[in-house]
């Protein structure tokens, strides 16, 4: 029988400099698609798939993101009293229980592999998810739920992956495939950002990930791979080498958003916008106004400030 998964590992150590200088006082995760922080959405998707224990792997700098979670009271108080019912409820959905949420430090940036084995103490010898924030699934069924009912049907280890252009192959770990059976695919072998033209297939890993305690104990070796990181993927292909189909790789049905990019996050903002009842006409009539793009919308047709002499 197939271990229940309850726990999931939210790396979220990164200082964001791709988002500066809003990220100079405030944790990327923090940065509101909509009306949400990041972080929100990957909790909620964590929640529908049935997670009740979450263990962020944070650094220094990332306060806020424990208070976002935390229970204010006094907010609390004045939206009840003042009848704000429907914004009370929302402002409670943010609420963490106590007992099931855990922070841990990484103190050293030395890649997701070993942002993952920090919480390895945490984990003990359960199967766990592991869910990055920058990578958005906009999804009728939650993208970890989806995985959840293939790792009750295959069990082991499930990788999320998605089809992606050759030329971006390069930034992604890859599979190099044995077979296909529908959405789940057995690999033969992992690739960690392979050099261009050498990617042994266009499925790419993203963030979402169903592991086994022995992807842990890979971790717990501490191989540098590319960039001179410590890789997630590079244990997760170790696993798959010393133990033949513990391994499946899932395509998703859902569009990932990378926000960990400026344009990935816009384009997301727009994605979820539409989505919602309260936004999709105003919005959308906004969008449909702008597709053209006038000139005031072209760079080249801005003004030209003058820079002053220092």
């Amino acid at each position: 029988m197939t271990a229940k998964v309850t726990t999931a590992i939210f790396p979220i150590a990164g200082l964001g400099t791709r988002f500066l200088p809003a990220t100079k006082s405030v944790p990327k995760e923090i940065l509101t698609l909509v009306d949400k922080p990041l972080i929100q959405y990957a909790v909620e998707e964590a929640r529908a798939a049935g997670i009740e224990d979450f263990i962020f792997v944070t650094s220094r700098g990332k306060g806020a993101l424990e208070d976002f979670f935390d229970v204010h009271p006094s907010l609390e108080t004045s939206l009840r009293n003042s009848g704000k019912t429907e914004l009370l409820a929302t402002l409670q959905e943010t609420n963490m229980d106590s007992g099931h949420v855990a922070y841990v430090r990484q103190h050293n940036a030395m890649g997701l592999g070993h942002a993952v084995w920090c919480a390895h103490r945490l984990v003990g010898d359960q199967p766990f998810a592991v869910i990055l924030p920058d990578d958005l699934v906009v999804s009728d069924k939650p993208c970890l739920a989806q995985m959840m009912e293939a790792h009750a049907e295959v069990g082991g280890n499930i990788i999320a992956t998605m089809e992606v252009a050759p030329e971006r192959a390069s930034s992604y770990g890859i599979l190099d495939v044995e077979s296909t059976n529908g959405a789940i695919i057995r690999p033969r072998d992992f690739v960690e950002k392979p050099k261009a033209g050498t990617a042994p297939s266009n499925l790419a890993v993203i963030g979402r990930y169903i592991l086994t305690p022995q992807i842990m104990t890979h971790l717990h070796q501490k191989q540098v791979g590319a960039g001179g990181e410590i890789q997630l993927t590079d244990a997760i292909a170790q696993e798959l080498r010393s133990n033949p189909g513990s391994v499946h790789g899932f395509r998703f049905s859902g569009e990932r958003y990378d926000c960990g990019s400026k344009a990935g996050f816009l384009q997301a903002t727009v994605a979820l916008a539409l989505r919602r009842d309260d936004l999709r006409e105003e919005f959308g009539a906004f969008l449909d106004a702008v597709a053209p793009r006038s000139p005031a919308f072209q760079a080249d047709a801005m003004p030209k400030r003058s820079v002053a002499a220092g």
